[in-house]
């Protein structure tokens, strides 16, 4: 038995990544037509990836909301975890990206249904109906995260999973002198976070750092 927890390292996140079921092929591809597309290298860790599949099928899920689409990799990863009957409702702001995340998310062709709807999170969340999904991962411009919390706490069913990525600010969580100009939004969202009494959480120390969340 453990009595305390062990520091997350570099080594250890190198030995969690070696350990963990492989990208396929077909999300290789996708990541290097993304990087000749000029679409910003910005996906989950594979690791991460396999957490989210497990926690959506453990949990049931069918009908998912994620926030921030870019390349669709996540979209996909998940959409693979919901099979035939599921449907995942990704917001992207932007339409080249969006139109990349539609090719491809066809050429994968999962079985769950994956509709891209272009706008901003703050603009598409608010046409949802309540409890109208089982869960919502979030990952877009971090000085929503507020307003998307907001919102997932009214379209997420009770028991229903929230999901928020970049819990560790990009690695600079606790620098002194950080260089990236959302790690206070990061830092007050975790603030937020870890203050929200409707909601059971944890930070998982997984990639760059996964809020995991449960809707009392």
């Amino acid at each position: 038995m453990s009595h305390a927890s062990t520091p997350v390292n570099n080594a250890l996140f190198d030995y969690i990544r070696a350990h963990c079921d492989a990208e396929d092929t077909l999300l290789r591809e996708l990541k290097d037509a993304a990087r000749t597309a000029g679409i910003p290298e910005i996906w989950i860790a594979p690791e991460q990836a396999r957490l989210l599949q497990i926690l959506l099928r453990a949990s049931g899920a069918r009908e998912v909301v994620e926030v921030g689409t870019l390349a669709g990799y996540s979209a996909l990863v998940m959409a693979r975890a919901l099979g035939p009957g599921g449907r995942i409702r990704t917001i992207e702001l932007s339409a080249r990206h969006a139109a990349f995340a539609r090719e491809w998310i066809a050429r994968a062709a999962p079985q769950a249904a994956v509709e891209v709807l272009l706008g901003a999170g703050a603009d598409v969340l608010p046409t949802f109906a309540d409890r109208s999904a089982d869960a919502m991962f979030v990952d877009a411009d971090k000085a929503g995260y507020p307003l998307y919390l907001e919102q997932a706490l009214r379209i997420v069913r009770p028991g229903g999973l929230v999901l928020v990525d970049n819990a560790f600010a990009f690695g600079q969580l606790l620098a002194p002198h950080p260089t990236d100009p959302d790690v206070p939004h990061v830092r007050a969202f975790n603030e937020l976070m870890a203050r929200c009494e409707r909601l059971e959480k944890v930070i998982v120390p997984v990639g760059d750092g996964l809020w995991v969340a449960v809707v009392r």
